[in-house]
């Protein structure tokens, strides 16, 4: 396999200056003694970084054209080559591009690839980086936790989503309330008084992670230790044991929309009509538009045992050890990290990772990301570990069997979290 002989090696770097005085004396009877000394200025070459993305038409426009020039203005021995790349096959052509000293100084890469790259040797560690500490302290820590990897951090969060609660209005109406619910106990009674009606309460959108941790987290569930080393005693918990008896015991109740286990309509058509609450990210506003702003209202997630949580998505920013400025690639890597570059690339509808930019007016000013930007406050990173797809497949196959009734939750999860014990070795 080509990962088993991805060999990477950090370039030796050498940073010269070229220093030289020279002083000239003379002695001229009857005039002053004069010294003259001059001496040259270090002298440093400009250098060119390269930057791969996969960057939106209308992200690209605005990072090039509002944001490159910024950075450039500020440090204009610093070049900084942006290029998009296809999303499709992307990962095996970082994978032959490091094995083949071919890749970037630094990508935007997806947050689930962080830990898998960092496993093969091919990303730098961040944490002795200059001002690390300052920079990762203004970010979100759920957004900055999917950059861990075995002790280290591998990358910083460029920009971010969640999900949060999506409500019909109308549905709020006829379930007597006035406004979302912030309780799961809430959210439930509301969820029977509109059974009687033949509607759900709850869209949730399938058994797999992306779906499910949402309410997993919330009513109390947890997937591991806080280091993501051991699933065993965290996934099958009594606490975590109880949320999943709960999310089906409220599917038998006919409270959970069918969505859950893959039946129709999805979640944004039942929403309109026969859903009282589902859960999405920012995109459901920014694609559905005004219709959206309309017919729904966004809040946070309902509060349980574990809070109001929800699942951190996004993508970050790492830089290869294979670059040969690292110093340069740092520099533009804090940059971005800052207020202004993200509230500019805040106009695309990209979420903030600083958390100053984030609230600041010009990004609260679209009027649905409040709830998003409040969420993130607590949402939580799925596992950051290279064998994150095969920890997604235990748990989805645990929860499915729960909730189809083939598996008790206890036994389930007994059997997920034996099974992700190794994939976490």
């Amino acid at each position: 396999m080509l990962i088993t002989l991805l060999i990477v090696s950090m370039a030796a770097i050498s940073f010269g200056c070229a220093k030289s005085e020279e002083t000239t004396e003379g002695n001229n009877t009857g005039n002053e003694q004069t010294n003259a000394s001059n001496q040259e200025e270090t002298i440093k070459e400009p250098v060119t970084i390269e930057f791969w993305h996969t960057y939106s038409d209308t992200e690209e426009v605005i990072f090039n054209e509002q944001v490159l020039p910024l950075f450039e203005e500020k440090y204009p021995n610093i070049k900084v080559t942006s290029t998009r790349m296809p999303y499709e096959g992307l990962k095996q052509q970082v994978i032959a591009g490091v094995a083949g000293d071919a890749a970037p100084d630094l990508m935007r890469m997806d947050i689930i690839w962080v830990p898998e790259f960092a496993k093969l040797g091919a990303l730098m560690s961040l944490d002795d980086m200059d001002g690390f500490g300052d920079v990762s302290g203004q970010l979100f820590p759920g957004p900055l936790a999917t950059n861990y990897y075995n002790g280290k951090y591998y990358g910083l969060p460029l920009n971010t989503n969640t999900k949060v609660a999506i409500y019909n209005k109308e549905l709020l109406a006829e379930a007597g309330l006035t406004e979302a619910p912030k309780t799961f106990d809430q959210l439930i009674e509301a969820s029977k008084a509109l059974k009687a009606k033949g509607k759900f309460g709850i869209g949730i959108g399938g058994t797999g992670p992306w779906g499910s941790l949402p309410y997993f987290w919330s009513l109390g569930g947890k997937i591991t230790d806080e280091n993501f080393t051991k699933a065993s005693g965290y996934l099958n918990s009594p606490e975590s044991i109880a949320a999943l008896e709960k999310i089906v015991e409220l599917n038998n109740e006919g409270l959970i929309a069918p969505t859950l286990l893959g039946g129709e309509p999805g979640t944004w058509d039942g929403v309109k009509e026969q859903y009282l609450m589902i859960d999405d990210g920012p995109w459901f506003y920014s694609i559905l538009g005004d219709e959206a702003l309309e017919i729904t209202t966004p809040a946070l997630m309902p509060e349980g045992d574990g809070g109001s949580v929800s699942v951190v998505g996004g993508e970050d920013l790492v830089m290869f050890n294979t670059t040969k400025h690292p110093e340069e690639a740092w520099t533009f890597m804090k940059f971005l990290m800052t207020e202004e570059p993200q509230k500019i690339m805040a106009q695309t509808g990209l979420i903030p990772t600083n958390q100053q930019a984030a609230g600041s007016t010009e990004v609260l000013s679209v009027p649905f990301i409040k709830p998003y930007i409040e969420q993130l406050k607590t949402a939580q990173p799925r596992t950051p570990h290279p064998n994150w797809v095969k920890i997604e497949e235990s748990l989805d196959l645990a929860f499915g069997k729960a909730v189809r009734g083939e598996m008790g939750a206890k036994e389930a999860l007994d059997q997920a979290a034996k099974e992700i014990d190794e994939f976490l070795k």
